[in-house]
């Protein structure tokens, strides 16, 4: 069975903003470029990226071909890639040039070895410890499994596993989606009735296994 894709939200992509750690989106999918800006560290075709670190580039791109945008050249009347903020790293120079060394190999926009995952579809969720009482919201994808909510969740309580998950007092499948635990996302409806989304953001109960039992 091939691996789920690992899905990310916009402010997990958000988070890697730097030289050293930088990350992007587009047409759907989360790259790190990391290593690529390491191998040509000083170019100052990696401008563009670094002033885009983090955020969503769609774009530069279409979405037919997934590859950058092209547009004819006035001056040349030459066929070039359209690179608004910029000549971009692995983009040819504007008209016929013999002094520009083609890198060769595929363009990072098309390197798979730098793709991460996928962008999700966010939503919010609200987990309540019955234990504790505490409450804890949580942005999640849509298009995750319930056992990849809790491993968002296990940075606000390690011991997550020992508890039963459950919504409207039904068990969830860990295996499943949101979705697919009749958790459904409302907030188009909601917004359409001019309600506030906030106040009606599905709660997930969790309940301590307690498996002490009396000598």
């Amino acid at each position: 069975m091939a691996q789920r894709p690992r899905f990310f939200t916009p402010s997990q992509v958000a988070s890697h903003n730097s030289e050293d750690d930088l990350w992007v989106s587009f047409l759907g999918r989360v790259w790190d470029l990391s290593p690529l800006l390491s191998r040509h560290r000083g170019d100052p075709l990696l401008l563009p990226l670094l002033e885009c670190a983090g955020s969503d580039i769609s774009s530069w791109f279409d979405p037919e071909t997934k590859d950058l945008l092209t547009l004819v050249d006035p001056v040349t009347s030459c066929v070039r890639y359209s690179t608004p903020r910029g000549r971009v790293l692995h983009v040819p120079p504007a008209g016929p040039r013999s002094d520009w060394p083609s890198p060769g190999g595929e363009p990072w926009w098309r390197d798979r070895r730098h793709q991460v995952g996928l962008l999700g579809t966010t939503r919010w969720i609200r987990v309540v410890n019955t234990l504790t009482s505490l409450e804890q919201p949580l942005q999640v994808c849509s298009e995750e499994t319930m056992e990849e909510v809790l491993q968002r969740y296990l940075g606000n309580n390690s011991h997550a596993h020992s508890y039963t998950w459950k919504y409207q007092e039904a068990e969830l499948h860990m295996d499943k989606m949101l979705q697919e635990n009749n958790m459904a996302d409302n907030d188009a409806e909601l917004q359409t009735l001019r309600l506030d989304p906030d106040l009606f953001t599905p709660a997930v109960m969790l309940y301590f296994n307690d498996d002490l039992t009396e000598g």
